[in-house]
């Protein structure tokens, strides 16, 4: 088998596409893999500077050019269905691989054998200046909580605190399971949550910057920031995203602790934009009454009709 394949879905990313394929193209390893990119039916130029760049690379690139549009989803899909290498990493085609990536996390897990996946810090940086903002996993805010060596039900508890291009896992028999059908947004934390249930083992933190994750107005996060539908649409997202958990044995306390908290998280973001209907509407179902996620939940549900007196406690700007 093969040792690695690197997955990487693209839609309308002419900007971006080249530069992505390049970084994993480039890298230096002492083992053999491959790229397998996946053109969802593009209507800029994308599919032809994949096909270029196939022609450079012909023993490395393998690409996939769909004449009809199908979606994220089944364009993950597709990817899966291709792969051949022993270890799978995924990557935006916008995102950047930095030198070194590739040999670093395959070494890890041969080295690991009961590690099932493994992610590494990510820069997250504005295209437009190429100025880093923040690290992705340790300026999370739920970071604190996450030790080096995690498991399914912390990515449940706590949230995305890996950045979907820095993850890469063992190959096992029930890929196509990873997929949410459901999603609409948010499809990285359902694969991930699935992957991490069915491989079972730790999910472990390689502490060094071996990928760049690019902010643009295009990207899904910029738009879910502008749109009031498209984030309640990612609260259903990753809510599903927990439920769906039960499908591969994980406890439904975990579940719905799971639930609750990204109930209380999407309150806390609506009440930072003032949309006050929707922060009471969410607080309220973000616990029984009786579960807290942390003080600052448990402070913020009790005085939820004073959202100014929240908003000045929990040290917004």
């Amino acid at each position: 088998m093969l040792k690695l394949s690197v997955i990487v879905p693209v839609y309308n990313l002419e900007k971006y596409v080249e530069e992505c394929l390049l970084s994993l193209l480039e890298q230096k390893t002492d083992f053999v893999y491959e790229i397998i990119v996946s053109d969802d039916c593009s209507t800029d130029s994308s599919s032809s500077i994949i096909r270029d760049l196939q022609i450079q690379f012909p023993n490395k690139l393998k690409s996939i050019i769909k004449t009809k549009n199908e979606g994220l989803a089944e364009n993950i899909r597709s990817l899966l269905k291709a792969v051949k290498g022993q270890y799978i990493a995924y990557i935006d085609g916008d995102d950047l691989a930095l030198p070194n990536k590739l040999q670093c996390q395959v070494d890890y897990l041969d080295e690991h054998e009961k590690c099932g996946m493994v992610y590494h810090e990510s820069d997250v940086f504005d295209s437009n200046t190429n100025l880093s903002l923040k690290k992705y996993s340790r300026d999370y805010y739920n970071w604190q909580y996450i030790e080096t060596k995690s498991t399914v039900n912390d990515l449940i508890l706590y949230g995305t605190f890996l950045q979907a291009g820095t993850v890469m896992f063992r190959n096992h028999s029930r890929l196509l399971e990873s997929v949410s059908e459901r999603s609409q947004i948010i499809l990285d934390y359902p694969f991930y949550i699935s992957h991490a249930a069915l491989l079972g083992g730790s999910i472990d933190f390689i502490d060094q910057m071996l990928g760049r994750y690019r902010i643009h107005q295009d990207s899904f996060g910029q738009q879910t920031q502008h749109s009031v539908e498209r984030r309640l649409q990612s609260l259903n997202d990753m809510c599903y995203a927990c439920e769906r958990a039960s499908n591969f044995g994980i406890d439904e306390s975990v579940i719905q602790k799971g639930v609750y908290h990204h109930y209380y998280s999407t309150a806390l973001y609506f009440l930072k934009k003032g949309n006050l209907k929707q922060f009471l509407d969410l607080i309220i179902q973000s616990t029984d009454s009786m579960w807290f996620f942390d003080d600052k939940h448990k402070f913020t549900y009790q005085n939820r009709l004073s959202p100014s007196l929240v908003y000045k406690q929990l040290g917004f700007k």
